[in-house]
């Protein structure tokens, strides 16, 4: 199989860096010849122009340069080739920090002890053992075992609930709908990671939110979103902070982002925003295996971590 060109097509990154990788090893342009150029076998997007692809007559696969591929699938003209996620160690560690981060801050009480500081208030409050604490992920996908290994290390109990079932060493997991409730009914820290579908949209809502155990020694349940901003409802995680529902929240997605300076979110005395940074992409580690995986295409091979486009992930 002969090489082609790749097309790089990404809004919202500096596309130089992606384009000298990708350039080492493939012709790279950042637009085809005509609508029909038949040099383009591959495209590396994010957030691409609508109808952009549609008529490359020899595209082989699509890579996004993100984990989410949502913005990819918002495109009805995407034309009818393997669309492939990205899976990388780099991404997976990012998101694992992340996690543990904003779990062990909320559990350590760290947005006490910050406004204590402001005060100059010397006071320890009783603190409970992290196995006091379940934490719930929702997404068991390789971000969400991840962070469950990570958080069962440090004595976490750790639920996770997902789509359909799963199997995950230390955890006690949860599938589909009829799991939803009992997985929130059992869960302080709620650590969300799933993609965005139309099944998940706007998920996070007051109604769900309610659902959280509140008898716990954090003294209120936590919400945490690392996944896709329109899982969201902003609004309704107001509310829930409001009244109680939710004691804290760290936000590193919303709704429209970048988050608004009018949005009170912003300000909000216990919530921990964050600009979309939980796992940036890096170029240095996400095209290299994009160009394995293209090079073992040619060589007969199946592509790895493809979209299954029914699910939407």
């Amino acid at each position: 199989m002969e090489k082609g060109r790749v097309l790089l097509a990404i809004t919202g990154f500096h596309p130089r860096r992606w384009h000298e990788l990708l350039a080492a090893e493939r012709e790279v342009v950042s637009e085809p010849d005509s609508l029909t150029d038949p040099s383009i076998t591959y495209a590396v997007v994010w957030k691409q122009r609508p109808n952009l692809l549609s008529t490359l007559p020899n595209l082989r696969a699509i890579f996004s340069v993100g984990a989410g591929v949502d913005h990819i699938l918002a495109d009805p003209t995407i034309p009818d080739v393997p669309i492939v996620k990205v899976v990388a160690d780099n991404l997976t560690q990012h998101m694992t920090e992340y996690v543990v981060w904003r779990v062990m801050d909320h559990h350590r009480q760290g947005m006490l002890y910050h406004a204590q500081q402001k005060k100059k208030i010397w006071h320890e409050p009783p603190q409970r053992p992290a196995g006091d604490i379940a934490v719930g992920i929702m997404g068991m996908g390789n971000l969400g075992r991840a962070a469950a290994a990570a958080l069962l290390s440090l004595g976490f109990k750790v639920n996770g609930w997902a789509r359909g079932e799963k199997v995950v060493d230390g955890v006690s997991t949860f599938a589909g709908e009829s799991g939803l409730v009992p997985f929130l009914n059992a869960t302080d820290i709620l650590v969300v990671l799933l993609p965005l579908t139309p099944a998940t949209q706007g998920i996070l809502n007051y109604g769900l939110l309610k659902e959280l155990r509140r008898r716990n020694g954090l003294g209120g349940a936590v919400l945490i979103n690392a996944g896709r901003g329109r899982l969201q409802k902003d609004a309704d995680i107001l509310r829930a902070l409001d009244d109680g529902t939710l004691k804290e929240a760290s936000l590193d997605v919303f709704e429209v982002e970048p988050l608004p300076k009018t949005s009170p979110l912003w300000g909000h005395p216990k919530v921990f925003v964050t600009p979309h940074a939980a796992a940036t992409s890096d170029p240095n580690h996400l095209v290299p295996p994009m160009l394995d995986q293209m090079d073992a295409f040619e060589r007969g091979e199946p592509l790895r971590n493809l979209v299954n486009r029914k699910e939407g992930y």
